[in-house]
């Protein structure tokens, strides 16, 4: 069988992914239905969704519904829910999420909730819903989307890094709660990924060298699922995150501090 013949064997006939209408959510969508998957789409921009899932039901003759939902809002995770209804699922990608840079203390209450819901929130309570059926079937995965930024502390980008931070834990947990249950769990750490995510969050794209595809790190992903806990797609990014891990926890977070200030004020044009 090919890997992607393997990804439907074990945790098809259907998959479910958040954040797909574009980046690297998008990208999963694409893995997955060349793998031979049905697929549940969910993200906020619902024509773009459709238009993914017109494509793929195209070209991959497969089954791909759509839920158009903003997992801020308190009531779309049981949308979700509702939405996958008696379908034999066997993949949970979570992968949406969205940042918020900048002095804590500056932002604004809902955009820190929503930000949180999404991030965090939906995950935990997705995850917990889909397992109990991931190991009834004793074969079953779960992507979770962290960041880099969810392995070490980092100022003035806190509240995101927190979210990530949780949903670092939370995966890492489940990879250890799950072993031997024929229930795979990796959390994806990307660094600075090509997507909407770079000018979203305030960044300009020429500022940003060495900006991996979104197609390559939702690859890495499903090939590390069932391997490794936790996968840092891109050589210089594991390098990266160990030389951080290796800092003394002071020096750690005064070069954390200093580099996301220096960001911010380059791509707003200031000077440092």
């Amino acid at each position: 069988m090919t890997k992607t013949q393997d990804l439907k064997e074990k945790y098809g006939p259907w998959a479910l992914v958040t954040g797909a209408s574009s980046g690297i959510g998008e990208q999963f969508a694409r893995l997955l239905a060349r793998s031979g998957m049905n697929l549940l789409l969910v993200a906020r921009r619902g024509e773009r969704l459709e238009s993914l899932a017109q494509e793929l039901r195209r070209r991959r003759r497969l089954e791909v519904e759509i839920v158009t939902a903003d997992l801020a809002e308190p009531d779309a995770v049981d949308r979700v829910l509702a939405a996958v209804g008696v379908r034999n699922l066997g993949l949970l990608v979570s992968n949406a999420g969205f940042g918020l840079k900048g002095a804590f203390a500056g932002m604004e209450r809902s955009r820190i909730e929503a930000m949180f819901n999404v991030n965090a929130r939906a995950p935990l309570l997705l995850a917990h819903a889909l397992l109990p059926r991931l190991q009834a079937r004793t074969s079953g995965g779960i992507i979770f989307t962290g960041s880099v930024e969810g392995e070490v502390p980092y100022p003035f980008s806190a509240a995101y890094a927190a979210t990530k931070a949780f949903v670092h834990s939370l995966g890492m947990s489940l990879h250890g709660e799950l072993a031997g249950t024929g229930v795979d769990v990796l959390v994806l750490a990307p660094g600075a990924t090509d997507t909407d995510a770079i000018t979203l969050q305030g960044f300009k794209r020429e500022l940003m060298p060495g900006l991996m595809a979104p197609a390559e790190v939702a690859k890495q992903a499903l090939r590390q699922l069932g391997k490794v806990p936790l996968h840092i797609p891109g050589a210089e990014n594991r390098k990266y995150v160990s030389q951080l891990r290796r800092m003394p926890r002071d020096k750690l977070i005064a070069f954390t501090a200093q580099a996301m200030s220096a960001a911010i004020a380059a791509s707003s044009g200031e000077q440092g």
